[in-house]
C-alpha cells in the first residue's frame, strides 16, 4: 500500500467513523453503509481526478488488504499459542 492510498484509506475511514457511528454494521446493509460515505469520496474523486468508481473500488480492495493482513496476524498469533501451549504441558 503507497503511502497515497493510506492516506484516502485513513481519510475514508475518519469519515466513516463520523457518519456511521450510530449504525449496527450487522442491521444495515453494507451499501446502506457505503452509500454515506459518497460525499467524502466524491471529494477525494475530484481531488485525485478519478472516477467515483474508481474511488469506491480502491477503498474496498484497501479494506481487503487489510482484513487480510489483520487475519493472517491473528492465525499466527493462534499458531504461537499453540506452540507455547504445548511446551506448557
Amino acid at each position: 500500500m503507497t503511502a497515497e492510498q493510506r492516506e484516502i484509506l485513513e481519510r475514508i475511514n475518519a469519515y466513516a467513523d463520523q457518519v456511521n457511528n450510530y449504525i449496527d454494521p450487522t442491521k444495515v446493509r453494507v451499501g446502506t453503509q457505503l452509500e454515506k460515505l459518497k460525499p467524502v469520496m466524491e471529494e477525494i474523486a475530484a481531488e485525485k481526478n478519478m472516477k467515483l468508481e474508481d474511488v469506491f473500488i480502491l477503498y474496498m480492495d484497501l479494506t481487503s488488504e487489510i482484513s487480510a493482513e489483520q487475519e493472517r496476524r491473528f492465525q499466527n498469533t493462534l499458531g504461537n499459542m499453540g506452540k507455547y501451549g504445548d511446551m506448557i504441558n
